[in-house]
């Protein structure tokens, strides 16, 4: 019998609660992911510790049969991927944020300007919901720095509920992308 190989965030805001839900299902595995791949040692089950914006490919592509990851990162990769479960957990959601001396009037403020995101997909297909032509600049990290070094006037981040990281001490979160996410289970679509 194969392996059912599963790919789990190896770091940040979905790891612990995904790897606990396992453990809550009685499969015993190695915690230490420093391997990057473990086995369960009471079910046939393989451990694939990715970054959590690889592992939509990984599925895709059928490196991994399943993956544990946040619906954001699935909405953003766009993959032929279909969601079997919503777990509920690690809820966030995408907003956009101006530097708090920016007289905001709305969402019709942003037409023209520079917005740094890591949801590029995301953030256009919001601004086109919204009728705002803007620029988007695709970064990996660090958004919030993007209108202090003059790269952008405005960033698209995640805000995780309950509290306000994308406001900092220097940005303020007016327009919502993407209401809300969680961390969802996801199969290749039409996969076996």
């Amino acid at each position: 019998m194969n392996n059912l190989k599963l790919a789990v965030q190896k770091s940040g805001r979905l790891s612990e609660s995904s790897l606990n839900l396992i453990k809550e299902c009685g499969i015993t595995f190695q915690t230490r992911m420093a391997k990057l791949k473990a086995n369960a040692f009471n079910f046939p089950m393989e451990f694939l510790y990715l970054r959590d914006d690889d592992i939509p490919g990984y599925v895709a592509d059928e490196v991994a049969d399943v993956g544990i990851v946040g619906k954001n990162v699935l909405l953003e990769k766009n993959e032929d991927l279909e969601i079997v479960k919503e777990l509920g957990f690690s809820k966030c959601r995408l907003s956009i944020a101006v530097p708090k001396e920016f007289d905001y009037r709305g969402v019709q403020s942003l037409e023209g300007m520079n917005i740094a995101t890591s949801y590029p997909v995301i953030l256009s297909k919001y601004l086109e919901q919204q009728g705002v032509s803007a620029e988007i600049h695709e970064i990996s990290g660090s958004v919030e720095i993007a209108p202090s070094i003059g790269l952008a006037e405005a960033v698209c981040d995640i805000v995780s509920t309950g509290s306000t990281p994308v406001s900092y001490t220097h940005l303020r979160a007016h327009e919502t992308a993407l209401r809300i996410s969680y961390a969802v289970v996801c199969v290749k679509r039409g996969g076996g």
